[in-house]
């Protein structure tokens, strides 16, 4: 309702339930007699859009403050609390059916946060104070790798001052920290400074207190400058050419006899903590995979690979029957250079894969969606035939440059704290950085491959003729790619003993099943074991195993039915982590192991849990760090809600942000389209979270998105529903094509898996820096941190989608275009969210 009507609120109440009795007119001028003709028009004109029938549904989950439920009227499922449910009640008596009106109603609730906070503010605006508004879907921006590492201690430190400009202004300030060669001080914002300029610092608080020559400043450089409404707050740096190596001396002995009293400034510290948390969420399940591009002589090489357990399949995908990683035939120098060529913040593309066997020897074909564009030809060919195939794949990827100085990632602390933090600050050695000095590129690959986009190729029509054209896309085994090196960024050993490898036959009985395998590696109290078939059970089960080659070297143990449980499945549900059952019956697999091990200790190999080169690992793992392509989100749990704590990205221009950042304060964006998708599993991350266990692949869902940023209202801008939950491929078309119309389509693949532990050892410095100085910020950091339950990836698959909805080049590139500010009538979209 306009606010010109606003005031005739009352008015139109009382005139509901006449809008559709004849004498509606009558009635109108008797009620609004004492109103303008003019206005009266206007009534009834806001009574007749008011009556119109609505077709939306209205899901208020998360925007009132109260716990909402399923509530059916007329075949439609809305989602309304009890609130709600009595207002759309009562506005249906009024207007005898599911109007505007009751649409309307039924948003502005009295309970509505929108309500709420409008209401705040009015209040706040008349007394001059500002009011937070509540939005749940909201989540921080943080960058990974973004925080200082100060080069001295700073000790929070308030004493007046007193600032002289070059001018010789005299100016009264206030120190907020101090430290040997710096200052960050407020002072009132009447006064202008800017960065550059000069000033000399006389300490008058101090001066009554300690020997402090009363007519020789200080001189400083203004480094940096920060305003707001009440104040400026200016940092220091002290000028050299005027210091006085008195004061210097003066100043260390100050700072180090009272910082245990005034407390040392760690905001840095508490803020690096916070990220390398976040990163070590976020890292171990991530299921893309890293590579990281050479440039010799103007060619690129695929040279590493970050591999973790998440990301091993797409890895391992590209390895013949020999075992050998091909990774280079995905990314070879022709697709890197094209990439490059492309502008800077869309370096990406699809990539179609499949494999044939032949001979016992693995074929690899594979193909860029510009490739196919250029051979319209053999697109559908290509598409429809390696749609049927097991070996299908679709891949995304992406590609950025990256900075040799991103490789080291030092402490918060300055040296001076210890010998130990000096140490882990001490930049890589060269020998490290000789092997990684011809790194340009990190290449992102990304599985995308699901049931639902698969269909869609495997219904593409081909002719059998045509198959054998499709060998353009071969890449020729006469001609092998760059050997591609695997390294694993290890976080903390969980092992608590020495592994050693050993393969020999094991049976494996589990109920009335016997399966069939060999151990991997073994140590007195455990093993790894991979089954020529499915293991059917679960974690912490009892097996038992029989060892029976093994068996032949041993007259002194009985190898055979002895217990272990399990302690790991792998995704493939072949490879299994056991650990001995060990009481005062069973003691026969520690003992023989024991006495294998202690005879053999010649011949055993130990698993090598060094690198090739120490700190590789690491090094590419701050290279990933510091260049994440895809969108990480964290969610943590707060009561029973699950809700966004902080996202990630180093991309902030890319189309999957723009959504993002809709309706959402500067430095947050906001996650409303995946609180908000329609359909059954509409609690898809509490649902996802509950159910999935630590350190276990993250579950894939593919959402699709209605954006239209000219809407006022968020849940109007933006619709979503799990691509998985269309009525049909003709469905899922529609809804795209009234995106497109009505603003832009956006799908996007989530990722979501349950966040594991952080490695405390890793940050074991920083945090006992911290527990030191404010053992309860410490214990506050840590709290907030413990709260964080899942971890996630978002990647923009717009493009694959439309392609494999036979939508062309041209549109494709239309639609990677920011929506134009219009408005339109999104009616058709709702129709289909309502199926």
């Amino acid at each position: 309702m306009s606010q010109d009507l606003e005031k005739y609120h009352d008015i139109i109440e009382q005139l509901k339930p006449m809008i559709n009795e004849p004498e509606f007119n009558q009635v109108l001028s008797q009620v609004a007699s004492g109103i303008p003709k003019q206005k009266r028009f206007l009534i009834k004109m806001e009574l007749k859009r008011l009556s119109r029938p609505c077709l939306r549904l209205i899901d208020l989950r998360g925007q009132v403050a109260g716990d909402c439920r399923e509530f059916t009227y007329q075949d439609k499922t809305h989602y309304l609390d009890d609130t709600a449910i009595d207002v759309f009640e009562k506005q249906v008596r009024l207007f005898g059916e599911y109007t505007m009106g009751v649409y309307e109603a039924v948003k502005n609730t009295e309970n509505s946060y929108r309500v709420i906070y409008q209401k705040q503010r009015e209040e706040a605006e008349k007394e001059g104070t500002v009011v937070e508004e509540r939005k749940p879907h909201h989540a921080s921006v943080l960058r990974f790798g973004e925080y200082a590492k100060r080069c001295e201690e700073r000790m929070n430190f308030a004493v007046n001052i007193e600032l002289f400009t070059e001018l010789n202004k005299s100016i009264q300030a206030t120190t907020i920290d101090v430290s040997v060669s710096g200052l960050k001080v407020k002072v009132a914002n009447e006064h202008l400074f800017k960065v550059g300029d000069r000033v000399t610092v006389q300490f008058r608080g101090l001066e009554g207190e300690y020997s402090i020559d009363r007519k020789a400043g200080v001189g400083y450089n203004i480094v940096d400058v920060e305003s707001s409404k009440r104040e400026q707050r200016i940092s220091l740096q002290k000028n050299d050419e005027q210091a006085q190596h008195s004061f210097k001396d003066f100043f260390e002995k100050f700072i180090h006899g009272n910082k245990r009293r005034y407390k040392v400034n760690m905001d840095n510290t508490l803020t690096a903590i916070n990220l390398k948390t976040y990163e070590q969420y976020f890292i171990p399940n991530v299921t893309s995979v890293p590579i990281y591009i050479e440039r010799v002589n103007d060619v690129y090489v695929p040279k590493y690979a970050l591999i973790n357990n998440c990301n091993k399949d797409p890895l391992y995908y590209w390895s013949d029957e020999l075992f050998e990683l091909r990774l280079g035939y995905v990314i070879g120098h022709q697709r890197v250079a094209r990439l490059l060529s492309q502008p800077e913040n869309n370096q990406e593309t699809i990539v179609y894969s499949f494999n044939h066997i032949k001979d016992d020897k693995v074929y690899f074909y594979s193909a860029t969606q510009e490739e196919l564009f250029e051979r319209p030809d053999l697109m559908k060919v290509f598409l429809g035939y390696g749609g049927r195939k097991a070996s299908w794949r679709v891949f995304k990827l992406q590609i950025t440059d990256v900075d040799l100085n991103q490789v080291h990632i030092p402490l918060s602390l300055p040296d001076s704290v210890s010998s130990a933090v000096k140490r882990q600050n001490h930049p890589p050695a060269p020998r490290l950085m000789s092997r990684l000095k011809n790194l340009r590129y990190m290449a992102l690959l990304t599985d995308i491959t699901d049931e639902v986009g698969t269909q869609n190729y495997e219904k593409i029509p081909i002719r059998r003729g045509e198959i054998s054209q499709l060998k353009v896309f071969g890449h020729p085994r006469n001609k092998l790619p760059p050997t591609v090196q695997m390294f694993r960024f290890k976080y903390h050993n969980q092992r608590k003993e020495t592994r050693y490898q050993l393969r020999t036959k094991v049976q494996l009985n589990f109920g009335d099943m016997t399966i069939e395998g060999s151990s991997e590696d073994v140590s007195t109290r455990g093993m790894r074991i991979e089954l020529n078939d499915f293991f059917h059970g679960e974690e912490n089960d009892l097996v038992k195993l029989s060892f029976p080659l093994l068996q032949n070297v041993t007259k002194k143990f009985k190898l055979s039915d002895l217990p272990y449980v399990v302690k790991g499945i792998s995704y493939g549900r072949n490879v299994l982590h056991l650990q001995a059952v060990v009481d005062s019956v069973n003691k026969t697999a520690q003992r023989f192991f024991e006495e294998l091990i202690r005879n053999n200790r010649g011949k055993l190999k130990a698993h090598n849990e060094e690198e090739e080169i120490p700190g590789i690992g690491s090094a590419l793992r701050n290279l990933y760090a510091k260049n994440v392509l895809n969108t990480a989100f964290f969610i943590r749990k707060e009561g029973i809600d699950f809700l966004p704590d902080a996202i990630v990205t180093s991309n902030p221009n890319s189309r999957l942000n723009n959504l993002l950042a809709f309706d959402a304060e500067s430095g947050q964006y906001n996650m409303h389209f995946l609180y908000s998708t329609y359909g059954v599993e509409l609690d898809f991350i509490q649902y996802t979270l509950k159910r999935i266990k630590t350190n276990k692949k993250p579950v894939m869902r593919e959402i699709f998105v209605a954006f239209d940023p000219s809407r006022e209202y968020i849940d109007e801008a933006i619709k979503s529903r799990f691509s998985d939950q269309f009525h049909g491929d003709k469905e899922r078309k529609n809804f795209i094509n009234q995106a497109r119309e009505a603003g832009q389509f956006i799908a996007v693949k989530v990722f979501l898996a349950r966040a594991g532990r952080p490695d405390i050892e890793r940050l074991q410095a920083e945090i006992s820096y911290v527990g030191i100085y404010a053992i309860h910020k410490a214990k506050i950091l840590e709290e907030q941190l413990w709260n964080i339950i899942g971890v996630g990836d978002l990647v923009d698959v717009t493009d694959e989608v439309l392609i494999r909805h036979n939508f062309s080049q041209q549109q494709i590139i239309d639609n990677q275009q920011m929506p134009a500010y219009h408005k339109v009538n999104s009616d058709k979209i709702e129709n289909l969210l309502k199926a």
